[in-house]
């Protein structure tokens, strides 16, 4: 591997590499410009005070604190020795996955053999979707075949257009299922975007980045914004120098046509590495030398921020009367027959994945209600509670709500608005759907906390009941608000970036005139570029607001009218608290443990519950459970798993005859290629036998025993 990467990435071409970054210097300058103009945004907000819908449900503040998501082992494929090889893989509150050499290596604290993370990756269930998009065709070419064999039908792969690839298969549907659905949502949470804590550096890098991106002509959403600054910097510049060198190197690759991709994926892979070295430093620097001069433009800002608003309003003034004509002709012409239509679009899978939401939540909270009929205790509550909880963050449970989400279809737009695809509407609604899902969630745990207090467990139920009813009215109101938010940036989304594409020709070339105007105290504050955007801005918002007013007119999709709500409306709601409660420590009884660094990691509390095969135990450790773990049960386990904890057969995987690798921790993690696989396959079967012979032999010695003990003493009579 290491030959191949130093043979074609030699000195020359890694100079090359790093003059490609140099559009940083560039970029710098957008970001520079676009830093002050957010800063004085800011201040101007901070002064002037702004009004947002007030919501009706609670939000929490650490949701994840001290929880995991998942963890269990898989077979991973290695490129360094070509085989296959059983790693425990852990998801923490980070959704960075982390992979060892076998569970007793994270539970022992050992270092990991390295941690991916997720953004801008897409996980794929099938080797064909994956040659699809490794020969950049939707359909997998016929004559094409894949590099590497999968020993079972169940692969899970991580793909990414730049950095390495990582394969992995599981031994059942099941299994494969869970971890595409954790995966998934892994990707989900990386894509997320930048924090919005940040009220000026990420306005700012987010308008930079448009603005150098219409610079060289590339208007509309892009896929890759995701990960962090540097992660999307460094995507910037492999937008560019991976096709530059996947030309100059692919047709000096010798080998067949798999070894040829391989190769080209390691030597991408490294050159991704090396670009996010160099512009995480280079942005650290810029974000640096920004910081450093806050402090005065801050001072600046509220001492002239009266000057500085009468001057934009006068310059925003002439520049609207010179293009508003043309804006407002291209709005008649060309956006208002459209909007309805892309709306619509919009509404109908996104309210299914709203709806779907408010069904699980429901029917959780049926199940909370009719468990506590049975039993009233509050250590029983607890234990329900503490269950729900997480719900929000049960990739599995989720699945459905997202689901409805990928049916979200912008066909027609794709080539009219730019629109490379509609992934990034998609993830943004499925995030939505799981913020929702948590506030509700954890409305319902601060209601019925409160109502405690006082209430006898006669009146358990009846209160439960009340708190469910109240959540849910609540729910359905701002879901409403949440789509009709959604629904409004997604438009602007696609339609500001394609009027923007057919005005700037023609009105950009008159602004530079405009700056004579600015005053030059205030020129780092008032942009004309900035000034003209908002001009398209504000001659589309209109449309949009009526067209996303006039469906809720009619409750379509079940939205509702906005109306005031202020803050006192429910004021025993808005004195609850924001942090999670410790249901198994205040009604069960059970103290949570307080212990930090690894330690602690190890211990946290997993959401995702673990895989059993009817009572069978896995081979390879697959999706065991971690200890102190199962939070959310996707299914209800009879006792038939527990029957195995006092007499539990020796994992028939552990017979096999296995190489162990030099310095591993326990030397009993095995390098899998396919002959091993299919030996250790039919090896299984014979195990699977044995093991159920071993169950028929204890059942029948289980009641023979019964048979002389009741003998004993009941003496049958002839």
């Amino acid at each position: 591997m290491g030959d191949v990467i130093s043979t074609n990435l030699d000195e020359g071409k890694r100079e090359m590499i790093t003059g490609k970054t140099t559009v940083m210097a560039e970029f710098g300058r957008f970001y520079e410009q676009q830093y002050a103009v957010a800063l004085f945004n800011s201040v101007r907000y901070e002064i002037e005070g702004g009004g947002n819908t007030q919501t009706q449900l609670l939000h929490r503040k650490d949701p994840l604190k001290n929880k995991s998501i998942f963890s269990g082992s898989l077979f991973q494929y290695l490129e360094e020795s070509k085989k296959w090889r059983s790693r425990f893989l852990y998801v923490g509150d980070s959704y960075n996955i982390s992979l060892y050499e076998s569970k007793a290596a994270h539970d022992r604290g050992l270092h990991s053999k390295g941690v991916i993370n997720c953004a801008g990756y897409r996980a794929l269930t099938s080797m064909e979707e994956y040659l699809g998009l490794l020969n950049n065709n939707t359909k997998a070419k016929s004559a094409s075949a894949p590099f590497l064999k999968c020993p079972t039908q169940f692969p899970l792969i991580l793909w990414h257009p730049y950095a390495r690839h990582h394969y992995f298969c599981v031994m059942t549907e099941k299994e494969q299922k869970k971890w595409h659905a954790v995966f998934q949502d892994c990707v989900r949470h990386s894509n997320n975007g930048l924090s919005e804590e940040c009220k000026v550096a990420t306005p700012a890098f987010t308008d930079a980045l448009r603005l150098y991106r219409q610079a060289k002509g590339h208007y509309g959403t892009w896929d890759m914004m995701c990960g962090n600054q540097a992660q999307i910097l460094a995507n910037l510049v492999m937008e560019t120098l991976h096709p530059e060198l996947k030309n100059l190197i692919v047709p000096r690759l010798k080998g067949k046509l798999q070894q040829r991709q391989r190769d080209w994926m390691l030597i991408s892979d490294a050159v991704c590495r090396q670009v996010l070295s160099q512009t995480k430093t280079q942005h650290e620097a810029l974000a640096q030398v920004c910081e450093v001069e806050r402090p005065r433009l801050d001072s600046a800002l509220r001492t002239d921020m009266d000057q500085i608003i009468t001057s934009k309003e006068h310059v925003s003034g002439k520049i609207r009367a010179l293009v508003l004509p043309r804006i407002e002709q291209l709005v008649r012409s060309k956006v208002q027959p459209y909007i309805h239509s892309i709306l619509e679009a919009l509404m109908e899978p996104t309210s299914r994945g709203f709806s779907e939401v408010r069904d699980i939540l429901f029917s959780e909270l049926v199940e909370v209600s009719k468990n506590t009929m049975n039993d009233s205790s509050r250590g029983k509550l607890g234990e329900h509670m503490d269950k729900i909880s997480m719900l929000a963050f049960h990739p599995v449970k989720m699945q459905s709500c997202y689901g409805k989400m990928e049916a979200l279809n912008l066909e027609g737009l794709q080539q009219r608005c730019d629109v490379s695809s509609p992934s990034v509407f998609i993830q943004r609604a499925q995030v939505l759907m799981r913020q929702q899902m948590d506030n509700a969630v954890h409305t319902f745990e601060q209601l019925v906390h409160q109502s405690l207090d006082g209430h006898s467990t006669e009146d358990l139920c009846k209160t439960i009941q009340r708190c469910q009813d109240r959540v849910l009215k609540k729910y359905d109101y701002d879901s409403s608000t949440v789509r009709k938010k959604f629904f409004r940036e997604a438009l602007l989304q696609i339609i500001i970036p394609y009027m923007l594409k057919q005005l700037s020709p023609s009105c950009s070339p008159d602004l530079p005139k405009f700056k004579e105007l600015i005053f030059e105290d205030f020129s780092r504050f008032i942009l004309v570029e900035n000034i003209f955007e908002e001009a398209v801005l504000q001659s589309v918002s209109k449309d949009i607001m009526m067209a996303v007013k006039e469906a809720a007119v009619q409750r379509r999709h079940n939205l509702y009218r906005d109306s005031m709500v202020l803050t006192n409306s429910d004021l025993n709601l808005h004195l609850l608290g924001e942090d999670t409660i410790d249901w198994a420590g205040q009604l069960g009884g059970v103290k949570g443990e307080k212990q930090g660094g690894e330690m602690a990691n190890r211990k946290r509390k997993q959401i995702v519950s673990m895989i059993h095969l009817d009572g069978m135990p896995l081979p390879y450790e697959s999706c065991q459970e971690i200890p102190g773990v199962d939070c959310i049960p996707e299914e209800y386990e009879g006792q038939a798993g527990q029957d195995l904890e006092s007499k539990k057969p020796v994992n028939p995987v552990q017979h096999v005859p296995i190489e162990k690798e030099p310095g591993s921790p326990d030397g009993t993690c095995c390098l899998w290629d396919s002959h091993s696989m299919t030996i250790h396959t039919q090896l299984q079967n014979i195990y699977t036998i044995q093991y159920f012979v071993y169950k028929g032999a204890a059942f029948l010695q289980q009641i023979s025993g019964i048979f002389q003990a009741h003998k004993a003493v009941t003496p049958c009579k002839l």
